[in-house]
């Protein structure tokens, strides 16, 4: 009877030896993801060098491994971060969303310096700071533009984390805003002016018309002024052309034809004082018959 009782605690005490020995086993192994580091710490001390993907053993109650994610990773910012252009043109960006790595190689740096890594690593304050630097080096236009703003942001935000934990931690791979735009006051003074350039365009279309209309009328009545100098200069030419002609053919003999064609026959009744007849020069006629 003694005996079975003595088997009876060697099997319990075997059996919770190797539960025990298990359980130890278990615990001295971790699994580091794909992706991911591991920071080992012995009674609080962090090793500098960090663990790679895959199996790891770390001694019970003694060591711990934190797990630290290297993966591309989101933060956003939902609060509206509120800047000034280049022109001190009040201006504001919300829902910011940064898209940052953390450099496997300095995960334990981080773990060992950075309080609080997973929610302050990049903090609202740092991103804001970098907006800002760089919407005050834009314009109006330019400080609204998706496809200028981010990439000067991206460039900034990643200038101030290498300033705060130094060059290769943090790495940013994009800034994503998705809300630009100005004060309210602002606005409305871009829509009066909108409103009073496209009046002024508009005036200046008609104002043109007007005067395309007035060139053209006063095409039409040159064109007519001319027409009618042009007309009564032909018409000058041609008199002065039929004269020409006419004189031109108004021979002597021809004249005294005619002068003969129209005498009747008798003799002029007045005599000049000295006897001599107005037919001065009669004989001369040849009234032969041609």
């Amino acid at each position: 009877m003694r005996e079975k009782k003595n088997r009876r605690s060697a099997w319990i005490v075997g059996g919770v030896g190797i539960a025990l020995a298990a359980a130890i086993v278990v615990s001295s192994i971790t699994i580091i993801p794909t992706g991911y580091t591991g920071v080992r710490t012995t009674f609080g001390q962090v090793s500098q060098k960090p663990l790679t993907s895959g199996l790891s053993l770390k001694i019970p109650l003694i060591q711990s491994v934190e797990k630290v994610n290297n993966r591309q990773q989101d933060i956003v910012f939902h609060d509206r971060i509120w800047s000034e252009t280049q022109q001190r043109t009040a201006i504001y960006y919300d829902n910011v969303t940064v898209t940052y790595q953390i450099n496997p190689e300095k995960s334990t740096w981080i773990y060992s310096n950075v309080t609080n890594y997973k929610s302050n690593l990049v903090s609202e304050s740092l991103v804001a700071s970098g907006i800002k630097s760089s919407s005050k080096a834009l314009s109006d236009t330019d400080a609204t533009n998706r496809s200028v703003i981010e990439p000067a942001a991206m460039e900034n935000v990643q200038r101030a984390l290498d300033e705060k934990y130094g060059e290769n931690v943090v790495i940013v791979n994009k800034v994503v805003i998705g809300n630009a735009d100005f004060d309210d006051s602002y606005n409305q003074a871009i829509a009066a002016k909108q409103k009073a350039q496209l009046e002024a365009e508009q005036q200046e279309i008609e104002n043109q018309r007007a005067i395309d209309k007035a060139k053209a009328e006063a095409e039409v009545i040159t064109t007519t002024a001319q027409a009618q100098a042009q007309a009564k200069v032909i018409a000058a030419q041609a008199e002065a052309d039929a004269n020409k002609l006419l004189k031109e053919s108004l021979s002597e003999q021809i004249l005294k034809d005619k002068y003969i064609e129209r005498w009747d026959g008798s003799l002029p009744k007045f005599v000049g004082g000295d006897g001599a007849s107005v037919l001065i020069g009669m004989s001369d006629i040849d009234t032969s018959e041609k």
